[in-house]
């Protein structure tokens, strides 16, 4: 996760970016760019985001 950016909200527009854009799902993002996903979540979750899988966004 050290490729990723630092800031949380920063970070929830990035990665909904690349969602929206590449990956059909968090777990392929997640596979892809060697991300730990249970971090990235709670990243998120410190700022008020959650992932909602069937819009493959956090939100």
């Amino acid at each position: 996760m050290e490729n990723l950016p630092t800031d949380n909200i920063i970070l929830f527009s990035y990665i909904n970016t690349k969602l929206r854009d590449v990956y059909p799902s968090l777990d392929a993002l997640c596979e892809d760019l060697d991300i730990d996903k249970e971090e990235l979540l709670s990243r998120l979750a410190k700022v008020g985001f959650e992932y909602n899988a069937e819009l493959n966004k956090f939100w």
